[in-house]
């Protein structure tokens, strides 16, 4: 399967159906709307957006949010079920390390939480380890952290 990795803007359509589509999958995964500790990332936090797309159809996204000199998280990590295991999630993952890389950040965080085993055991498998709670998740009980130096 070959796709195209592209910066597009925050509000691009194709991004935001993407994330609409990620928030309507957690809200069934947690039984609530309310699994996001510290609310929802907007356009000025965002550094950098990527999305992936396959002959003109969006497959998946992801961004980055710089939280000090030295380092980003990863926000809004999302993969269509259909683009699932065909390898676009780490091409996603790379793009955006490379993007940190390029800004000078050596190390990338990221939350998720624990009703999404996939995504802990994605990030396991790209390399990040699991650190202490940080930021706006430090006292969430549905949080999980991870970080990778670069």
């Amino acid at each position: 399967m070959t796709w195209m990795i592209e910066e597009r803007p925050w509000e691009d359509p194709a991004g935001a159906a993407l994330r609409l589509a990620q928030r309507a999958e957690l809200d069934e995964r947690y039984g609530c709307d309310d699994h996001e500790p510290g609310g929802a990332p907007v356009a000025s936090e965002i550094d950098i957006f990527l999305v992936a797309s396959r002959d003109g159809e969006a497959l998946g996204c992801g961004a980055l949010r710089q939280l000090d000199e030295h380092s980003a998280e990863v926000k809004r990590m999302y993969v269509v079920p259909a683009g699932r295991g065909s390898g676009v999630a780490t091409a996603i993952l790379r793009a955006l390390e490379t993007a940190a890389r390029e800004r000078g950040w050596t190390a990338l965080r990221l939350e998720t939480g624990f009703a999404q085993p996939d995504a802990i055991r994605f990030y396991q498998r790209e390399g990040y380890r699991e650190i202490p709670l940080y930021g706006k998740y430090v006292g969430s009980e549905i949080s999980l952290c991870f970080e990778r130096v670069l």
